[in-house]
């Protein structure tokens, strides 16, 4: 193993630990991220007045520096000085993980880049808590993050997104949430969707219904605070290949064409049949 994927630095050895911290409730923090948070020499805070919320319901007293998305250019350099010379530093957004739509991927490169171990010490992510509690398909989803801000480009955006065969996962901005849902509900068409709001805070809210309806009700009642939007595949997509294509045929133009792997081809093939996967694989071992 390398010494940038190391998961134990050694003593005396910098460390890079990317902490992720509650995104509303304090309790939702694991006893390891408060023993790493006690332990470094550092913490790097999106936002240093947040993070000392925490810091100080916990007890904890630390040096802080600021690590956000207007100074990370200059910022990430300084803290791999520091972790050169030994120091185990934790990286900590206002909330939520570190690098997941919030500052830490390019100090995370540079580490690597130097053979500084970086540590994950994992915890809340709104994502998967909203995801977890929407009732819609889990097994396969797509983060998209935030969409663009302006409305060409993000109708653009959600084009792309329309023959996405998986949930699909967003945050976005109270300011703009209308604006999205309407040109979602435009693109996409009547899908089921869940609005999730404030996760684990106190006005924890999830609004369920098809987009046209989550668009009525924001237009009734504004959502407020930090808003992550669920919307369910659309229907199944590609038409039905001709059938005299075999299924091992499809699946091989699909790996040919698209450049998908062996088992993604394969549950694309089947999809298009309306076949379940098992069956799908029966079927291409019988053709073989």
């Amino acid at each position: 193993m390398s010494p940038g994927n190391k998961s134990s630095p050694d003593a005396g050895t910098g460390c890079l630990y990317l902490v992720a911290t509650p995104i509303g409730n304090l309790e939702d923090i694991t006893l390891r991220a408060l023993r790493i948070l006690k332990e470094v020499d550092l913490i790097a805070c999106e936002d240093t007045r947040q993070s000392q919320k925490l810091l100080q319901h916990y007890e904890i007293q630390k040096s802080l520096v600021s690590y956000h998305e207007h100074n990370e250019l200059t910022r990430a350099p300084e803290l791999v000085i520091e972790l050169e010379q030994g120091a185990k530093v934790a990286l900590v957004s206002d909330a939520g993980t570190p690098g997941i739509s919030d500052p830490g991927h390019r100090l995370v490169a540079l580490c690597l880049r130097h053979h500084l171990p970086v540590v994950p010490i994992p915890g809340p992510s709104a994502l998967v808590a909203a995801l977890a509690a929407s009732g819609l398909p889990s097994d396969e989803f797509l983060f998209v993050g935030f969409l663009p801000s302006r409305a060409g480009a993000r109708r653009k955006a959600l084009e792309t997104l329309k023959a996405e065969p998986r949930t699909l996962v967003l945050y976005e901005a109270p300011h703009r949430i209308i604006e999205t849902l309407a040109d979602a509900a435009e693109i996409l068409g009547p899908r089921p969707a869940v609005l999730a709001r404030e996760v684990t805070k106190i006005h924890e809210e999830f609004r369920r219904g098809h987009l046209g309806e989550l668009l009525e009700s924001a237009q009734k009642r504004a959502p407020r605070g930090e808003i992550t939007l669920l919307i369910a595949p659309g229907p199944a997509g590609p038409p039905p290949v001709e059938s005299h294509t075999s299924l091992t045929q499809r699946v091989e133009q699909l790996e040919s064409e698209s450049g998908l792997d062996h088992k993604a081809a394969l549950k694309q093939a089947a999809r298009e049949r309306g076949l379940a996967k098992r069956e799908a694989y029966k079927r291409l071992l019988q053709e073989r």
